[in-house]
């Protein structure tokens, strides 16, 4: 396949940015998105140009460090797919592709396609974390936990914190991401001495990275590589009501 693509180019956060384009010429239906980057890039080396910033680590879709709008899609037009496990045969001979960064006031742009999520690590700092000793592995078993809660825990310990969630809302809400990590911990018994200091702490953080507020368009679940429902920010939002009713009785008791 010969595909154009016009590539988001940006020095930095305050550098203006612009699409250039580039072809990718002899692009294999069996190439992932990023091996085909791979393959533009080492041409602009050879040819003497600067190389296209992109981020990745694992390519297994684990890590979520593979952030990178394509045609206006997070992730591009597969469902439950992280770009690194993204084929080209999802793509057309002559087919004309637009990449571009994340689009978040939170998450400014390092360089070219690479943005800077430490927004997300702030997030899980302010709360997301449990003081319960939990033993070793033979310990696992010795606290019983509901089927329905730890399949639901599982579900949102899913999230790879890729922000394609803060990309495809609207507002650039994290609700997504940040219901998710207050759902996995406290759907289970360890996570329970935490709960209401973990929804406000966690939440007054999101907040204060400048993330937008969740208006339930549900973009944020279109875009999610790994399909985590919206029902955590449900969870999130019943945890924190319920820690400020908590947290006003207890001042005025």
């Amino acid at each position: 396949m010969n595909l154009t693509l016009h590539v988001w180019r940006q020095a930095g956060a305050t550098a203006e940015g612009k699409f250039e384009q580039y072809q990718a010429r002899d692009v294999s239906p069996d190439m992932s998105f990023l091996e085909m980057l791979d393959v533009v890039n080492e041409g602009l080396i050879e040819s003497g140009g600067s190389p296209i910033a992109f981020d990745s680590d694992c390519r297994e879709g684990i890590c979520g460090m593979c952030s990178l709008m394509i045609n206006g899609v997070a992730h591009g037009p597969q469902r439950g797919t992280a770009t690194c496990q993204l084929f080209m045969r999802h793509f057309k001979d002559g087919d004309v592709i637009y990449i571009e960064p994340w689009r978040s006031s939170a998450f400014p742009v390092v360089r070219d396609l690479v943005v800077d999520r430490s927004a997300f690590d702030r997030i899980i700092a302010a709360g997301g974390y449990i003081t319960a000793p939990t033993g070793g592995a033979r310990d696992a078993n010795s606290i019983l936990v509901a089927k329905t809660a730890v399949d639901n825990a599982m579900d949102a310990a899913a999230c790879i914190g890729c922000g394609a969630c803060v990309a495809a809302c609207p507002n650039g809400s994290a609700s997504l991401f940040t219901g998710a990590k207050v759902s996995h911990l406290g759907l289970l018994p360890q996570g329970q001495p935490e709960r209401h200091r973990r929804v406000l702490e966690m939440v007054a953080q999101m907040d204060a990275e400048g993330f937008g507020n969740c208006t339930w368009h549900g973009e944020c679940q279109a875009a999610c590589p790994k399909e985590i429902s919206i029902d955590v920010i449900a969870r999130m939002n019943n945890d924190y009501l319920k820690a400020v009713l908590a947290t006003k009785e207890k001042q005025n008791s």
